[in-house]
């Protein structure tokens, strides 16, 4: 069974050409959070050199928080703000000859709509509307997923090789201590442990039940090549394909 390695790309961080042949799908900031116009032709243009599939990650209008901190909008407001981004991030890739592929929320926005089924709903509605082709990553076992399905849109669920996880399957908030998992051994273990045995182990040492549809690394982190580069050769000598859902 095949698996996604996907990775937040032209976030203005200078790792993006050397993670891009490393992993099999690229969530590519659309100018809210973080990038530009000039950083989404370099990485929709990086993603097509490398035959990486394109996906819009679309996050709040606020790079003064990188999109990590919760803004309360109304539902229409929050279906403009996905929509527009992937209007926009949908130009360039086809100025560059492609199409989108998937489209993946960031930050806050995706933390939000994990748990909110009125946001989840209009994100998933914006993406419906815009192209029913399009895949939808979210959280595995998340309102995200539910609420994408039920619309008819595909999804992926997504777990994650270098965060660590709270008892009901929610990411742990960045700001306590051990949301970051550093170290490459760990992230491999925790890799494969999700893929073979559908299980993440919290911070607490709960089991939880998950689905690893497609493998989040973030290319902010400070390991986030190296982690790339072991877990692709990881999953190949476990003869695990790595390709875009």
């Amino acid at each position: 069974m095949p698996i996604d390695l996907n990775c937040d790309l032209g976030e203005g961080y200078p790792n993006d050409a050397a993670l891009m042949p490393l992993i099999s799908s690229a969530n590519i900031a659309c100018g809210f959070h973080a990038g530009d116009a000039d950083t989404m032709r370099r990485t929709v243009d990086l993603a097509v050199k490398n035959g990486v599939a394109i996906g819009a990650h679309p996050g709040f209008d606020d790079k003064e928080n990188f999109g990590r901190k919760a803004i309360k909008m109304s539902k229409q407001a929050y279906y403009d703000l996905v929509a527009t981004q992937l209007e926009k991030l949908h130009v360039v890739a086809q100025a560059a000859g492609a199409k989108l592929h998937h489209a993946k929320p960031h930050g806050a926005l995706y933390n939000m709509a994990a748990k909110d089924p009125e946001l989840a709903f209009a994100i998933a509605h914006a993406v419906f509307d815009f192209d029913p082709s399009l895949i939808l990553y979210g959280l595995s076992g998340s309102v995200s997923i539910e609420q994408a399905k039920a619309l008819g849109l595909a999804t992926a669920s997504e777990v994650f090789a270098d965060r660590s996880y709270q008892p009901d399957g929610s990411l742990t908030p960045r700001t306590q201590s051990g949301a970051l998992i550093e170290d490459t051994q760990k992230c491999l273990e925790q890799v494969w442990e999700m893929v073979q045995q559908k299980t993440v182990r919290a911070m607490d040492g709960t089991v939880v039940p998950i689905v690893a549809e497609t493998i989040c690394l973030h290319g902010d982190g400070e390991h986030a090549v190296e982690f790339a580069g072991a877990m692709r050769a990881f999953l190949l000598e476990k003869q695990i394909a790595v390709q875009a859902p």
